[in-house]
């Protein structure tokens, strides 16, 4: 499951980021595990844009970030 496929609200755990869209080079995804997505990190789905779409609002420990679908589709996640 990634992090796309999470309602809004819901709760998870990063298992991983591996690379799923081809929007994104390996750069981008490096940054995704800079900025904390990292195996066995609580993430919160807080809400998504206009729609349901993008962006996607997402607490990874203290810190809120937006991520595009392409991001979120990188972010392979077990739901708590």
């Amino acid at each position: 499951m990634t992090l796309n496929d999470l309602p809004a609200d819901a709760r998870a755990t990063v298992r991983g980021v591996a690379p799923a869209s081809p929007d994104l080079a390996a750069g981008d995804l490096r940054r995704l595990a800079e900025l904390g997505f990292i195996p066995g990190e609580p993430v919160h789905l807080l809400r998504r844009g206009p729609g349901g779409r993008e962006p996607l609002a997402v607490r990874v420990g203290d810190t809120l970030f937006a991520l595009r679908r392409a991001e979120a589709l990188c972010i392979e996640v077990d739901p708590a």
